[in-house]
């Protein structure tokens, strides 16, 4: 709950290239996207693929054996693929050698977006993803790779890494509007939507209750402008925009805040009333 993995992404060069994958980067994180229980409960394709890694701390009730297992055929997210037995299997390490995965992953046999779309509407009980957000996820993690594996491979979970999250899938739908995408813009809105609630579930201290508030703000714009998006009017690109940029003002906001809120390591273990390792204390 304190740290993450570093993200093994390489981005492509092209530029429809890099935009499919930014897409993919954030319905990635978004749990709107595996629908049904999956998604009331907050969980994403990142749930189990942290940074499109792997989840060793993964332990889901009814899902997982030992922590960083899980059953993809259990009757608890869907019933489509239920096969009465339960036999969780580790996950996966989407970032790690490509021959180690079980599914082939270049482009032209597309098994990856097929799989993909299974996993979803099978497995999960999801709707089908829009095309563009399909694809997207299958660029995404054609694009981890153990090459692009930074230094450290950790990293503490912090209010920037968040926010900009939440602009990348923003500056998503801003592209997706523009291009007449609704459908898969919505979802982009979403993913920045579940990026700010990650936040403000750490502001938790009645103290910081003007920066609750100020999220709460940022999160209503998103609400209006997926609104707007659902009608028949121009699409918002402008109050997208705008939204933004006015993130940076509120990014600044939370960040000199952050030591009194639950992103700070001795506040969330006093919270949770356990111990800390020695190097996080």
């Amino acid at each position: 709950m304190t740290t993450t993995p570093a993200e093994c992404l390489a981005l492509p060069a092209d530029p429809a290239a890099r935009r499919s994958v930014e897409i993919g980067r954030a319905a990635f994180r978004t749990p709107v996207v595996l629908g049904g229980q999956a998604a009331r409960s907050g969980v994403a394709c990142e749930t189990c693929h942290r940074a499109g890694r792997t989840n060793p701390d993964f332990a889901f009730p009814g899902v997982s054996g030992p922590p960083g297992t899980a059953d993809v055929t259990s009757s608890l997210f869907s019933t489509h693929r239920d096969d009465g037995v339960f036999d969780p299997r580790p996950i996966p390490d989407l970032s790690g050698p490509k021959a180690r995965l079980k599914i082939d992953q270049t482009a032209q046999t597309r098994a990856l977006e097929s799989f993909i779309q299974g996993l979803v509407t099978e497995e999960f009980d999801g709707p089908r993803p829009p095309p563009a957000v399909l694809q997207g996820l299958a660029d995404y993690v054609r694009a981890l790779s153990p090459g692009a594996c930074p230094t450290p491979a950790d990293h503490a979970v912090s209010v920037a890494d968040l926010m900009d999250d939440a602009r990348r899938a923003e500056a998503a739908a801003e592209t997706l509007a523009a291009a007449g995408d609704r459908p898969a813009a919505l979802v982009m809105i979403a993913g920045a939507r579940a990026r700010l609630g990650l936040i403000d579930e750490r502001f938790a201290d009645p103290a910081l209750s003007p920066q609750k508030q100020a999220l709460l703000a940022a999160d209503h714009r998103l609400a209006a402008l997926a609104e707007t998006l659902r009608g028949q009017g121009p699409p918002p690109l402008e109050g997208l925009a705008r939204w933004r940029r006015d993130t940076v003002t509120l990014e600044a906001g939370l960040v000199r805040e952050q030591s009194r809120s639950l992103f700070n390591p001795r506040r969330l273990a006093a919270t949770l009333q356990v111990r800390l390792p020695r190097e996080a204390s």
